[in-house]
């Protein structure tokens, strides 16, 4: 481990010497003795390992999750925004070291390190003002002298998964409005990212213990698929929101659905960008190659298809090829690469895989793949971003790759690009550059996008605090972060109030004694 590093870790206030983490009571870890490593793909190196959760610790941490709710939910919602507040500030003071943490654990840009660390920010200070919006609505009765109206509740517990693609941000996404919407948590990280978790837990911990916060309200549990499992099957979690693979949603959604419980799921993407006639081409190459290689192509807003009209076909291929041959691939904290490692080496072996597949089914590279090596690669996590000509219709191209691979789609017409654009089982994200008013309100319209993200002259990934983030068919319906989806993580409830001296029934029905 580098010195930067261990300073890195210190600053957090994390341990590097291999041993136990522990949080108080907001930890499970405590009974069991295996343990979950940490390597960088940056440079393979070990960071360290922590105690992974037994099933005792599993269930010792609901108990205490249970106990803090019942408190919890008594503050007043503008009272919780305000430590939601101080987190957000806290995590101001910890952006350099978190951002470079997320960086060198996850294997991210550092300005995407630090990017996602302010998202974080926005989203605190997103629930802040949320707090003091948990609106209901008034409705006029049918009966004289009653007043219907609606009010929102917490959930209880909110069980949360998140990826490693976003080790941070998603956690915060659902933490800052859960906690303001006045429930608990419980996160279960990704098994490749328990260090930036660990460090995201002892700054909130240390603001809650600021406040006098009962202990429980924000917990942390590591381990594998198993932790999830007892998780998403247990009805004392009435919401759990997860995301990661198709495949891993669908396990989610029929365990929790099987129980009668809430789940939001934030699944795989296969986003592609229509690059019009009318477009704007050296405007759409950065958000074509950003959408591409950013993140080594593992978000799941990652630009997988760009769907480009026949007439500037060519011509937009030919600026692609020059782009991809100026990347600059390799260390991550080194600010002036563009693409870090994927994060380790079972990733690389789908995008040789993927390539492979490509090729058997007819692909033409027009940008060749390849996994590096040398000193600097020496992780064996850092591959080439790759362009393939290929037809929507391949079934690689219908498949999320978690990869810098990129695919071209010639189209004549807009309805055609449109029905390529959706003719994949996923729905996240989507895009259209065209100077065209019409071809772009045709894209936003009814018949166009199918997409819960339809972007017009943007790239398909970097979305904002302030809109609800999510999509459609595979990839899962749910919706986080800005707009109404505080709702996700409340309660409805319809309230009538008779305040005349009978009780008239609805409907005009008579029931007289």
């Amino acid at each position: 481990m580098t010195t930067d590093i261990q300073s890195i870790l210190n600053r957090l206030g994390i341990k590097a010497d291999n041993a136990a983490y522990s949080t108080g009571s907001n930890w499970g870890g405590a009974t069991n003795t295996e343990k979950l490593e940490s390597y960088s793909p940056v440079d393979g190196k070990l960071i360290a390992s922590a105690s992974v959760a037994s099933v005792t610790d599993y269930d010792a941490i609901v108990v205490k999750a249970e106990t803090a709710f019942k408190e919890w939910r008594t503050v007043p919602a503008p009272k919780r925004g305000e430590i939601v507040r101080q987190f957000g500030d806290a995590l101001r003071e910890n952006k350099e070291a978190l951002g470079t943490l997320v960086s060198y654990e996850m294997g991210k840009s550092l300005q995407e390190g630090f990017g996602e660390v302010q998202e974080m920010i926005d989203i605190c200070d997103f629930a802040v003002g949320l707090s003091r919006q948990l609106y209901g609505l008034t409705m006029h009765s049918e009966r004289p002298s009653h007043r219907m109206y609606e009010q929102w509740h917490p959930l209880g517990i909110v069980g949360i998964i998140s990826a490693f693609n976003f080790p941070v941000a998603v956690w915060s996404w659902n933490a800052a409005l859960a906690l303001v919407c006045g429930n608990v948590c419980i996160w279960k990280p990704s098994e490749k990212t328990p260090l930036t978790a660990i460090a995201c837990q002892h700054i909130i911990a240390k603001v809650f213990k600021a406040n006098n916060v009962a202990e429980g309200v924000c917990n942390l549990v590591l381990g594998d698929r198993t932790v999830g499992e007892l998780m998403t099957n247990d009805s004392r979690v009435p919401l759990v929101s997860a995301t990661g693979s198709t495949r891993m949603g669908k396990a989610v959604g029929a365990a929790v659905g099987a129980r009668l419980g809430k789940s939001l799921l934030e699944l795989g993407g296969n986003n592609a960008i229509i690059i019009s006639e009318h477009a704007d081409l050296d405007m759409s190459l950065i958000g074509a190659v950003f959408g591409a290689v950013g993140t080594a192509g593992q978000r799941c807003t990652s630009t997988r298809r760009l769907i480009i009209h026949e007439s500037v076909y060519d011509a937009f291929t030919a600026k692609l090829v020059k782009a991809y041959g100026q990347l600059r691939i390799g260390d991550p904290l080194d600010q002036n690469n563009h693409v870090g490692p994927l994060i380790d080496t079972d990733a690389v072996a789908a995008y040789l895989d993927s390539i492979e597949k490509c090729k058997a089914e007819g692909g033409n590279f027009v940008v060749e793949g390849d996994v590096l090596s040398g000193d600097a690669y020496a992780s064996g996590c850092y591959v080439k971003p790759c362009i393939a000509e290929v037809q929507n219709d391949y079934k690689i191209v219908q498949h999320e790759t978690f990869a810098p691979i990129l695919y071209l789609i010639k189209y004549k017409t807009l309805d055609e690009a449109i029905a390529l654009q959706n003719g994949v089982p996923q729905g996240l994200s989507s895009a259209i550059m065209t100077l065209n008013l019409r071809e772009a309100e045709h894209f936003l319209s009814a018949k166009g996008s199918d997409c819960g993200i339809a972007n017009v002259n943007i790239g398909t990934s970097g979305a904002e605090i302030g809109g609800a983030f999510g999509g459609e068919k595979e990839t899962g319906g749910g919706r986080e972060s800005g707009s109404d989806a505080w709702r996700a993580y409340m309660r409805r409830q319809t309230n009538t109030i008779n305040y005349s001296n009978t009780l008239p029934l609805a409907q005009g029905i008579k029931f007289d004694l």
